[in-house]
């Protein structure tokens, strides 16, 4: 059963319990978790998935509906591999997963995307016809497809092959990559369906994602920027009460999607 993402919901991105945790613990017990703090709905990341990755989404899948939690799943694999090649297979294993969690939304990155590779187009729009699941491209942390000319000019090319594709937006992700977070809401605000809520701070050696209050971003003009969309909370979540702490979280992100669509 595919469960609807809600049009204003507040999501947790699992990866946000940290990998070695949710690798001890599986990603069904901080599903549980999110959903006891409120959570309309998780992200199922596939970098964290256990050795019997098909008996964990059947579990996922039977919690979450039973919870009646929304679901995304997110694959750590790139849509194209590094040569510009459709990478086939990781688009198929995305929506095989996908379906098998019922994911109404399945996240991948362009990876080595070329504008030469028409080809590739019309097989990936050949993958996706009819299937029940809706691909989102997000912003990865790479040259090849986080920066703004790179995702530009595959939309461009998506849009030219009679397929129009949605966006996932991750807010922190630019910074990896040298780009203006505002400068890249103003050139994909339209296509945006789906935010990944993370703040950041420049350590010495590198980036690292903190709370979007600890950020030394200017978040709230990108959340302005931005079309009404679900969001996720994909920055740290520790503490001794898990629970409460995403519990304030979630109530925080709901509170910044109020002022940011100007209803307080």
């Amino acid at each position: 059963m595919y469960a609807p993402i809600p049009a204003h919901g507040a999501l947790v991105s699992l990866t946000a319990f940290g990998a070695d945790e949710v690798r001890r613990h599986g990603q069904a017990w901080f599903a549980r978790l999110a959903r006891a703090a409120g959570a309309d709905g998780v992200e199922v990341r596939g970098e964290l998935l256990r050795e019997d990755a098909e008996g964990e989404l059947d579990a996922l899948a039977a919690l979450a509906a039973e919870a009646g939690l929304a679901r995304v799943y997110s694959s750590p694999r790139g849509m194209w591999d590094a040569a510009g090649r459709l990478d086939e297979a990781a688009v198929r294993e995305g929506l095989d997963r996908a379906a098998r969690l019922g994911a109404g939304w399945l996240k991948m990155s362009i990876g080595g995307f070329a504008p030469r590779a028409p080809a590739g187009l019309a097989a990936l729009r050949a993958l996706l016809a009819g299937h029940p699941v809706e691909l989102l491209v997000e912003n990865d942390q790479t040259e090849s497809a986080g920066t703004v000319p790179a995702l530009a000019a595959f939309f461009r090319a998506a849009d030219d092959a009679g397929m129009p594709l949605g966006m996932t937006f991750d807010m922190g992700n630019w910074h990896w990559v040298g780009e203006c977070p505002l400068r890249a809401a103003g050139a994909f605000a339209s296509r945006v369906r789906y935010v990944h809520c993370k703040g950041v701070l420049r350590r010495p050696d590198r980036w690292v994602a903190v709370p979007l209050e600890s950020s030394a971003a200017p978040w709230r003009a990108v959340l302005r920027a931005l079309p009404a969309a679900p969001r996720a909370i994909e920055y740290p979540l520790t503490g001794a009460d898990l629970g409460r702490v995403t519990g304030q979280a979630l109530d925080a992100l709901r509170r910044l999607e109020q002022s940011s669509n100007g209803n307080e």
